[in-house]
């Protein structure tokens, strides 16, 4: 059960205008930004650094690249457009090594259908997905796409009761646009809990999160926008820390 009526209040707006930056603040906001530590048995092996903006006209771009720790420049980078009805606009994600491949994701009608250029000067391959444009995009190695998943659930699925907001479990269909893939996904509250981030204890909201036959864990810092601070896979020894 969620204790943070005004940080509730705020994420219904993200899902409907794709931001909870402060009433006062100009358009344009930064809504969230920075990085993660994506490790493997405690030892760091890559970093995702990200980016939410809030366009004048409401929509939200989420940037993000993602490097690992033995490379010097980015391997992958990603963007997305989201429109103020909760709508993709447009998916972009680009192989900068050791492969230039890229795919783009675009409404089709009411549907969605991938663009992907397997090598540069191929003519691209199209796949049709009779996914809603609202479907959430999932896409490998970008947790940042967790984060927008977990606010547009705690914005549908968690009700106001007795001045408290109480979640209840969800699904929704969601697109892998790497894998070419579409899938449903399944997110349901576990408990509010003390967690050591960066050395610092934190009181974080923990959902659960079921993509297929993979299991994890989410952990949301509800004194800080619900922003997403760990993420860790059932059953390995993976974890995504917020830097």
């Amino acid at each position: 059960m969620l204790k943070n009526p005004t940080a509730l209040v705020a994420l219904s707006m993200l899902l409907a205008a794709s931001a909870f930056a402060k009433e006062k603040e100009p358009a344009g906001d930064v809504v969230d930004t920075g990085s993660f530590g994506i490790f493997v048995n405690s030892k760091r092996v890559a970093t995702e650094t990200f980016s939410i903006h809030q366009s004048k006209g409401g929509n939200s771009t989420t940037s993000s690249q993602f490097r690992e720790e033995a490379a010097k420049d980015p391997s992958q980078r990603s963007e997305m457009e989201i429109n103020t009805a909760g709508a993709l606009v447009r998916y972009e994600w680009h192989e900068l090594s050791p492969g230039k491949s890229e795919l783009t994701l675009l409404p089709n009608n009411e549907f969605l259908v991938e663009r992907v250029i397997e090598n540069p000067g191929e003519k691209a391959k199209e796949k049709p997905f009779l996914m809603p444009n609202t479907s959430v995009i999932l896409d490998n190695n970008f947790f940042v796409h967790r984060e927008i998943l977990a606010w547009k659930y705690m914005a549908s699925s968690c009700p106001q009761e007795s001045g408290r907001y109480k979640c209840a479990p969800a699904q929704f269909g969601a697109i892998i646009p790497q894998e070419r893939d579409s899938v449903r996904v399944a997110i349901a509250p576990v408990a509010q809990e003390k967690v050591t981030i960066n050395g610092s204890e934190r009181e974080l909201v923990h959902l659960s999160l079921k993509v297929e036959d993979a299991d994890w864990d989410l952990w949301l810092d509800p004194q800080d926008h619900f922003k997403l601070m760990r993420v860790s896979k059932t059953g390995e020894s993976i974890q995504i820390v917020r830097d």
